[in-house]
């Protein structure tokens, strides 16, 4: 009887799990990102109450570096009130946990 061998390449399959994980966290952190907005507004999208703050003006990317891997974020646009949010501080390109081990790498001497 022959048997069937299942060859696995361990680097394929590390590829496509880190690919996964850098997917969820970009999709969680932009659907964190609209709730913010809606939170904001008072509104869901095209929605249209009294209690509304302000408007929707589209949204802009913004990169951020994680330990995942870079993650595209899409950033709302408001009109009628500014919108800052608490998830990523302004100006901030990476992630404190990447920065740190940038730090201690270069402590430690590591070079490129």
């Amino acid at each position: 009887m022959s048997e069937k061998i299942v060859q696995l390449n361990e680097e394929v399959i590390k590829g496509q799990l880190k690919e996964l994980v850098r997917g969820s966290v970009e999709e969680t952190l932009n659907e964190l990102l609209e709730a913010e907005a809606e939170k904001l507004t008072q509104a869901a999208r095209y929605e249209r109450n009294e209690q509304r703050q302000g408007y929707r003006s589209g949204h802009y990317n913004r990169n951020l570096t994680t330990t995942s891997g870079d993650v595209t974020l899409k950033m709302p646009k408001l009109k009628g009130i500014s919108f800052e949010t608490a998830i990523i501080e302004r100006y901030r390109r990476r992630e404190s946990s990447v920065e740190e081990a940038l730090i201690e790498m270069y402590l430690a001497g590591v070079s490129v």
